[in-house]
């Protein structure tokens, strides 16, 4: 049997190992059915159109959103009705609405002097919310009503705002009546309508009496939903206790959805949250992630309005998966805070796939039951890493730790040898027929290390060792690597955290600084983003900007490089430089990760057509002169869609590599380039230069003529084609109360534009000039801090948002969430069409009113102001 070993630290492969390991073992001749993809869901994940954007929301392939009524006041944004068509023009499936949500509070604060008086008031907003639904054209087949949320202890429950203090779970005749009137009013006016419930905080046994109630009065919900705050074995232990009510009342199957999962302990943590995919896939339902902090950000997925951390990768590998499911078998079934995984066969792909993780340290995973007659004797393994990168951390593609072609054993299986895994990342195996020769592509990382804060040497006053934080016992504290985080440099601080590291050879180094500061406390106020000093030796000082967070230990990372020489160092983060000045601010300390540029690491990164998204196409691996295991014949109309990472908003190279045989066209983010078509009737690579946006790109291949054979596509920065022009935005042309600011430091030469909003008089406006005409991207560098009163654990940051004119037309209404701090600035890049020349830019606000246009939010749930705008920078999509 043939050995494959992929390994952190890479050595060699077949390398000997004292203990027998565990093993995963995926059985690719037991089918458990279709492939679902329902774990990919959200509870108030999506603000509004652009947070998050929609290459997020379709390359993560969310496929439910749960969230409030239209107009609600629980939390800003998420509204039913302005979510509905950016998820479901990316792919996504249903919008499940909170109507309960309509009230503030939680429990819900409805009105009335007793239980009739308040039904009666919420059957009057149901109305009004169904009434709306019905003006979303074909979009409202794609909404789902949830009449009630947590019924047993919030409106049917014993507390101060219950219906009559009696909870459903002992006396169900006051909530039943209550579900059927309202069933039977939202039925009435959609008689098309899809109704879930009872949407409980658990599934209690009483769910069964309610089925009972439900079948007998013909208000059987249309989707089952309730609650899953407790671990992936009780998914599968509920669904199945679920399905089985279903067959001893004589109803159903219903569609399941689980409109909340995980906990703060296990979100953005891919090696946490891949348990809990494993667990919902198998049980082929629908399941969301719970809603513990900002709304917007997918159940922290999301980082910015266009990144992706570790949990985004993750589910942008979940749901590439196609095919049926195979049997998987963990080392310990069912059992969390354990290697589990789920894995696909796609038969007309020859492919199978494979995501795991949740253990630290060695494991086999193996393929058993091989098809010679699909695969071949050789298969071609490509093994890839997902690590995590904090909560608001931004992440690049994943790891390449190998690929490469492994024998199949004469037992028809394969052995794949994991090494030295980490319990916080998934993994990722893609297996396709071998034997062709073709080039396989090298590791994406080579040598690289982790050291933990608590471990370094910290002198000075002012030091805590925090924690442990996030653990199994633990699930609502956040993940931290370690459990343990350091504290100590802050203002007025001497103290410096010393980190001892010892590498092979010369070179330079990225250094990943995990940190957080939280946005509202006292010291972090002042400034915004803590500044820490770091040098290597005592030399070379550099000032770092520490991330930014919306509570304590919601980690980021700060990253910069370091030049080392074989052998120790140490380096230093500290509270003062005697060169560069002191620190403003109070941050906690994670970790520092170090790894080797090397070729590697700068080498173009490698998207091969055989793992992209295909439409109408199917990969070829008969090609010798193909890299990786194969190439796809893309046939007109066909594509290839590839979810493209930039660290940065910037021009990047997109080198297109072919074998001939066609053309093709090429799109970005859904927008057809204004490049020649690539391709040819000879093996080749076009070169297009493009402007990508930092964080997800979407690049679809498209077939124009005969048959292409698209081999893959290699992605790099680049400079120097496509001409930036950079303009201030205390040079624009000022109207209204809109002025100039210098209170914020981190602003480009220390002025910004703010009080742009309230009204469209108050308006900034730049005069921009366009060598030639047709689409660009304008670069806008904002801050926004705004933040609404709340009533939950949720803090409730506002997305401000901006209305873009060019050239007087019609504007464009573009969404900035939080950057967390008024002195903390991002960027978002907008597309636009621009004329050869002088082109006029216009930036306005104004508070928006409710979906009907006749009240406004009472709670400053909505902003009136624009973003604190920066600079704008302007620069051509491509080159002609």
């Amino acid at each position: 049997m043939t050995a494959l070993a992929a390994l952190l630290a890479v050595p060699a492969i077949g390398t000997a190992r004292a203990a027998e390991p565990e093993h995963l073992a995926i059985d690719l001749a037991t089918d458990t059915g279709p492939f679902h993809g329902g774990a990919s869901g959200s509870l108030y994940g999506v603000y509004g159109d652009g947070v998050p954007s929609r290459n997020l929301l379709e390359g993560m392939h969310v496929r439910t959103v749960s969230t409030k009524a239209q107009d609600g006041p629980q939390h800003p944004g998420a509204d039913a009705l302005e979510v509905l068509p950016s998820l479901v023009d990316s792919g996504g499936k249903d919008v499940y609405v909170y109507m309960t949500d309509i009230y503030r509070g939680f429990p819900y604060q409805w009105p009335g002097a007793d239980g009739p008086a308040r039904l009666a008031d919420f059957e009057a907003k149901i109305k009004k919310q169904v009434q709306q639904v019905l003006t979303m054209s074909d979009y409202k087949d794609h909404v789902v009503y949830v009449p009630f949320n947590e019924p047993e202890g919030n409106m049917f429950g014993t507390g101060e705002w219950s219906y009559n203090k009696t909870s459903w779970l002992n006396d169900p005749q006051y909530y039943f009546a209550a579900w059927k009137e309202v069933y039977h009013l939202i039925k009435g006016l959609d008689p098309d309508a899809r109704i879930a419930g009872p949407n409980t905080s658990v599934l209690y046994d009483q769910v069964k009496g309610f089925l009972q109630y439900a079948k007998a009065n013909d208000v059987v919900p249309d989707v089952m939903t309730w609650h899953e705050l407790s671990s992936p074995a009780a998914v599968r232990t509920n669904v199945a206790k679920y399905r089985q009510m279903e067959k001893d009342v004589g109803i159903g199957p219903l569609p399941v959805n689980v409109n909340e999962y995980g906990h703060n302990y296990h979100l953005s943590v891919p090696g946490q949250v891949v348990q809990w995919v494993s667990a919902i896939e198998e049980s082929k339902i629908d399941a969301d992630l719970a809603y513990w902090n900002i709304d917007g950000n997918l159940n922290d997925s999301a980082v910015e309005a266009n990144k992706g951390n570790g949990q985004w990768w993750l589910f942008n590998a979940y749901g590439q998966m196609t095919g049926h499911t195979i049997q998987v078998t963990a080392p310990h079934p069912n059992q969390q805070y354990t290697l589990q995984g789920v894995a696909t066969l796609d038969e007309g792909k020859k492919q199978s796939r494979a995501i795991f993780g949740g253990k630290s340290g060695d494991a086999d995973v193996v393929f058993r039951n091989v098809d010679p007659k699909l695969f071949g004797s050789t298969v071609h393994a490509t093994v890839q890493e997902i690590p995590w990168s904090g909560q608001v951390g931004d992440s690049a593609q994943p790891l390449r730790l190998a690929d490469q072609e492994v024998t199949v054993g004469r037992d028809g299986s394969v052995t794949l040898p994991m090494t030295g895994m980490n319990e916080m990342s998934a993994y990722q195996v893609i297996l396709s027929p071998g034997g062709k020769g073709s080039a396989p592509d090298e590791p994406s990382v080579s040598w690289r290390r982790t050291y933990e804060a608590e471990n370094a040497t910290y002198t000075g006053g002012g030091y805590s060792k925090n924690g442990p934080e996030g653990t199994p016992s633990n699930v609502g504290g956040f993940a931290t690597s370690g459990t343990y985080n350091v504290g100590g440099l802050r203002t007025g601080s001497d103290g410096v955290l010393g980190f001892d590291v010892d590498v092979q050879q010369d070179g330079t180094y990225d250094l990943s600084v995990f940190a957080n500061s939280y946005n509202l406390y006292g010291l972090v106020k002042e400034q915004g983003p803590t500044n820490v000093f770091l040098r290597v030796d005592g030399n070379n000082p550099q000032e770092l900007r520490l991330p930014l967070g919306y509570k304590w230990v919601v980690w980021g990372h700060t990253d910069t490089t370091v030049k080392l020489t074989a052998g120790k160092h140490r380096i230093t983060l500290a509270a003062r430089d005697p060169d560069l000045g002191v620190t403003k601010g109070d941050a906690i300390i994670d970790k520092i990760d170090l790894s080797l540029r090397d070729q590697h690491v700068t080498a173009p990164a490698v998207y091969e057509a055989e793992y992209a998204t295909l439409d109408g196409a199917r990969p070829d691996y008969t090609h010798r002169r193909a890299s990786g295991a194969g190439t796809v014949a893309l046939c007109k109309g066909d594509s290839a869609t590839f979810w493209v990472y930039s660290r940065t908003d910037g021009e990047s190279t997109v080198s297109v590599d072919h074998l001939g045989g066609g053309k093709a066209s090429v799109s970005l983010n859904g927008e057809e380039l204004s490049v020649p078509e690539i391709g040819g009737s000879k093996k080749g690579t076009d070169q297009v230069p493009v402007f990508l946006s930092g964080g997800i790109n979407k690049i679809t291949v498209t077939g124009a003529s005969r048959e292409l054979l698209l081999d893959r596509l290699r992605v790099a920065p680049s400079s120097g084609t496509l001409a930036t022009k950079v303009y201030q935005a205390e040079d624009g042309r000022l109207k209204g109360a809109a002025k100039v600011t210098d209170a914020y430091t981190f602003a480009t030469g220390g002025k910004a534009v703010t009080d742009v909003g309230d009204g469209k008089q108050n308006a900034l406006t730049f005069d921009v000039v366009a060598g030639r005409s047709g689409r660009h991207a304008v670069t806008i560098r904002y801050s926004n801090a705004e933040q609404a009163p709340a009533t939950h654990y949720n803090p409730d940051p506002i997305a401000r948002h901006a209305d873009l004119s060019v050239n007087g037309g019609p504007a464009r209404r573009v969404l900035f969430p939080t950057t967390f701090h008024f002195d903390n600035f991002w960027e978002l890049t907008v597309p636009v069409t621009l004329k050869k020349g002088t082109n006029r830019l216009s930036f306005t606000s104004e508070e928006l009113p409710d979906f009907n246009g006749d009240t406004y939010n009472q709670y400053d749930q909505r902003s009136p102001y624009a973003p604190v705008i920066d600079q704008i920078a302007v620069t051509p999509l491509t080159r002609k």
